[in-house]
C-alpha cells in the first residue's frame, strides 16, 4: 500500500501538471524518464527521490516544497477518517475548469465569478 506522503506528493505533481496543461510525456521528457514513471509517481505507486522531485519542480516552475503543501492536513484527515481525503482538485474536470477559468481575461473572469456566486446562492 502506498504511503500517504507518496500519494500526496503524486497528487500535487498531477495537479500542477494539469494546471499548466503539460502531458505526462512532456514532463517525462523534460526530466529524462519514461512517462510510465510519471504515472507511477502520480498514483503514489513509486516514491519520488529528492533529486527527481527537484527536477520535476524545475520543469513545472515550482519549488520542491510545493509538492508538500497541504500534507499536514491530508495526514491529519487520513488519521481521523482512516482514508486519504477526497480532493476536489484531483478531479480532471475540476482541474480543466480551473485552467480554463484562468485563461479568461481578468475583467471577464471577475464577471464569471460573480455569476457563479449568484447561481450558487440560488441553488
Amino acid at each position: 500500500m502506498a504511503h500517504l506522503v507518496d500519494v500526496h506528493v503524486g497528487k500535487r505533481i498531477r495537479q500542477r501538471r494539469w494546471l499548466i496543461g503539460m502531458t505526462q510525456q512532456k514532463l517525462a521528457d523534460m526530466v529524462g524518464i519514461k512517462f510510465q514513471q510519471i504515472q507511477k509517481y502520480e498514483t503514489g505507486a513509486n516514491r519520488v527521490s529528492a533529486s527527481r522531485l527537484w527536477d520535476i519542480g524545475e520543469a513545472m516552475g515550482v519549488p520542491a516544497a510545493f509538492f508538500f503543501e497541504g500534507l499536514k492536513e491530508d495526514v491529519s484527515q487520513a488519521a481521523a477518517t482512516g482514508a486519504v481525503p477526497a480532493d476536489m482538485l484531483s478531479d480532471k474536470e475540476a482541474m480543466e475548469l480551473v485552467r480554463t477559468y484562468y485563461a479568461i481575461p481578468e475583467a471577464q473572469r471577475r464577471r464569471l465569478f460573480e455569476l457563479a456566486r449568484v447561481l450558487s446562492d440560488v441553488a
